[in-house]
């Protein structure tokens, strides 16, 4: 929650100097919490177990968390470090430290075809009806073995369990760990099942598995692995001639869109990864509503630390505003790609319309990126979600467009000059971006690139949300610009305030100033030290007074006494 060093610099100097130098580099990092920060949060708010969390398994110790082999099986998954047809390593140390790095194996090559490996987890409470299992995978065996995934559910009418198969993943064996998610929806106690079976084909090697992650949370929709990124990140120039994009992907509503990576920056921000979402001409481009509306894509440069607890992952949401004009033409931002893209290819030669992109070119420093495990075995994951939020307008008070219709085109009609606030939702776990609602002018009869009229909801700023609690003071009470909100449904001010200078009062009437203080404090010091003074000399005073009686008294007591010795004598 503080931003860079460099923020808002205009010039060569940082805006932000640290009191301790190391940190310099270190505020501004807008990265999931570490590890720290969570312990702290915890605490604070006296947390003693997470709501989505339900297990982590790295196989770094003999138990193998917990999990247990299968009597149901004629093989064993195996608990190694390294296989001689691979994997060479692990995924969770890569091999850089000594006398560590397990993983699970099963032995394809020494089996005859048929032959199954099962590892059950410890059971698991589930809480929220669905999961996502992360985990790591390596097929250096046949293309004809397979990995199946399965659930054993626990009920009172099957004590002993029941299997659900989720997911079955099989392919051409690779030379490097694969990352895969699988979606689970159980919502009794259960065991997670992975289950290895030998196919018909030449084996040299087998299945392993490493760094599983079980939490109560989505999966992502789509993933986009980049195995030569360290190539790229030491040759790629900065700018556009860097840039490179993203397989096309589809959202859940049917549009296609790619994501595009400055591997070493623009030009005018070096040194950092942006990122940017396009829309690109797809399949289903006819039958969608244009302007896009108010679909929210999040992109997470995946932190790969084996547990997922204390990964600190890079996102940035992007939102469709329907209503968002572009930057240099007098067409809509997130309009069809053919109507406001440009020509581009994918790799196999065909060619398809990309629209603009919207995105931030300080998405990560390089610093921050080789800071954590965002790079393993030369390669990255990007995570992508894509949501419809447009419920979260839909709750909004709005107005209809006025449409018009003759016998050339149909047009919609915005009222000249009327302003509407467009706000952007989110609806990330986790806030990525500031919203703000923005005021805007919309231009009269502006032509749409269908045959329909474009329905879109405008928010006037005369309008009030139905609600029973007012979010607003119908009148303002507050003076010196103060602003009035509801409070328990009461009216309540919050003054403004300066580096040196204040308002106060249930209405800001009264201003206070640092220099009022300090006449204040000065003051109060004198007056204190005046009194002090006088008290002081006044006790002076007084206690001179009293040893002056009392010595005149003694002197007159002695005369009396000589006075008697002399009559004496005589």
């Amino acid at each position: 929650m503080h931003y860079s060093k460099t923020a808002f610099r205009n010039g060569t100097e940082p805006t932000i100097v640290t009191n301790i130098p190391y940190f310099m580099d270190v505020i501004g990092q807008r990265m999931d919490f570490s590890d720290y920060d969570l312990q702290k949060l915890n605490r604070l708010y006296n947390c003693s177990s997470s709501l989505s969390f339900m297990d982590t398994c790295s196989f770094e110790l003999e138990n193998i968390c917990g999990m247990i082999q299968s009597p149901d099986d004629n093989s064993d998954w195996q608990h190694l470090s390294h296989v001689p047809a691979g994997p060479n390593t692990d995924h969770t140390n890569m091999g850089e430290c000594e006398d560590s790095g397990y993983f699970m194996h099963f032995n394809t090559s020494a089996v005859a075809g048929g032959s199954t490996a099962i590892l059950e987890s410890r059971i698991l409470y589930p809480k929220r009806g669905f999961q996502c299992l992360q985990f790591y995978f390596y097929n250096s065996g046949s293309e004809s073995d397979q990995l199946y995934v399965w659930v054993r559910e626990y009920s009172d009418a099957h004590p002993n369990g029941t299997l659900r198969l989720i997911e079955e993943i099989k392919g051409s064996p690779v030379n490097y760990w694969q990352l895969h998610h699988v979606s689970l929806n159980v919502t009794s106690k259960f065991r997670v099942v992975f289950q290895g079976a030998r196919g018909t084909g030449l084996s040299n090697g087998g299945l392993s598995i490493d760094d599983i992650n079980l939490s109560e949370t989505q999966c992502p929709h789509h993933v986009w692995h980049i195995r030569n990124f360290t190539d790229l990140l030491n040759t790629s120039p900065a700018g556009t001639e860097g840039k490179i994009y993203s397989p096309p992907f589809y959202s859940s509503k049917g549009y296609a869109f790619q994501v595009g990576l400055y591997v070493n920056g623009t030009n005018d921000n070096p040194f950092n990864l942006a990122i940017y979402l396009h829309l690109i001409s797809g399949a289903n481009d006819d039958q969608l509503q244009w302007p896009c509306p108010w679909q929210q894509v999040t992109m997470i440069l995946l932190d790969q630390h084996a547990d997922i607890r204390q990964r600190m992952s890079n996102q940035r949401s992007v939102t469709t505003d329907p209503l968002e004009l572009s930057d240099s033409s007098p067409n809509y931002f997130w309009d069809r790609p053919d109507k406001v893209g440009s020509t581009a290819s994918f790799p196999n030669g065909t060619t398809f319309m990309r629209g603009p992109g919207r995105g931030t070119n300080a998405f990560l420093t390089h610093q921050r990126l080789t800071s954590r495990d965002f790079i393993k075995e030369g390669g990255v994951y990007i995570l992508l979600t894509t949501e419809d939020v447009s419920h979260l307008v839909s709750a909004q008070p709005s107005v209809s467009p006025t449409t018009t219709a003759n016998t050339s085109a149909v047009s919609t009609v915005r009222p000249t000059s009327i302003a509407t606030t467009t706000t952007r939702p989110t609806a990330t776990t986790r806030p990525t971006a500031t919203t703000k609602p923005t005021i805007t002018t919309r231009p009269t009869d502006r032509p749409t690139a269908t045959k329909t009229p474009i329905t879109t909801s405008l928010v006037t700023l005369t309008e009030e949300p139905e609600t029973d609690t007012p979010e607003a003071c119908l009148d303002n009470p507050c003076e010196n610009d103060g602003v009035c909100i509801i409070v328990d449904r009461k009216a309540v001010c919050r003054c403004p305030a300066g580096n040196n200078w204040w308002y106060m009062g249930e209405k800001c009437e009264r201003k206070g100033t640092t220099q009022e203080n300090t006449i204040i404090a000065v003051s109060s010091t004198i007056t204190v030290f005046v009194v002090m003074l006088i008290v002081t000399v006044t006790t002076v005073v007084c206690l001179k007074k009293k040893y002056s009686k009392g010595e005149g008294k003694q002197k007159e007591k002695v005369e009396s006494l000589t006075l008697e010795e002399n009559k004496t004598s005589f």
